[in-house]
């Protein structure tokens, strides 16, 4: 038996490459820019989150490494 405990899921099969990657350059950018509308810890939050999705992307592609 399995439990998991999670905020959020995402099905393998939902994930945008191409979303992931413009996710990541925002909060980049939100990062670098302090006068930016979102604050630090959304911008982290959301690099946290696209990081986590390219990951994902990366061990579907190669699932032995």
């Amino acid at each position: 038996k399995v439990t998991v405990l999670a905020d959020t899921a995402v099905r393998a099969a939902d994930i945008d490459e191409a979303a992931a990657l413009e996710a990541k350059q925002r909060a980049e950018e939100a990062l670098k820019d302090k006068s930016s509308h979102i604050t630090e810890a959304d911008a982290l939050a959301e690099l946290a989150r696209a990081a986590a999705m390219l990951k994902m992307v990366q061990k579907l592609r190669n699932p032995r490494g």
